[in-house]
């Protein structure tokens, strides 16, 4: 299992300090960490939907960094914002999603 960012003092630094890229379904931003492991956030708000919704759209996020996270560069903090968007759509796109912001920050191998 990857390492998460929990507190919102690391969540407020990279925001700040981050780079961010966005497509149809999320938000993604990005920093420098100086260690030799990534660090994900994953952050659905309340516009989404109901808890079961961004509950199910947290998990597909999830997945899709658990079965992806050899194909990033180590050494950042990542998080991962859902937009509206992202509502009901499939596993498969939302991976699609988050590889092809990797892609934009050029942090996939």
């Amino acid at each position: 299992m990857f390492d998460s960012i929990k507190n919102n003092r690391n969540f407020v630094k990279v925001y700040h300090n981050g780079k961010s890229y966005a497509n149809k379904y999320l938000v993604m931003y990005v920093l420098p960490n100086g260690t030799e492991q990534n660090k994900f956030g994953i952050t659905v708000s309340k516009k989404v939907g109901n808890s079961v919704v961004r509950h199910r759209v947290t998990r597909l996020i999830r997945e899709s960094i658990r079965l992806n996270e050899d194909l990033f560069e180590k050494g950042f903090d990542i998080i991962l914002i859902a937009r509206n968007t992202a509502k009901g759509k499939k596993y498969s796109e939302i991976e699609s999603a988050v590889l092809h912001l990797g892609r934009l920050h050029h942090i996939i191998v």
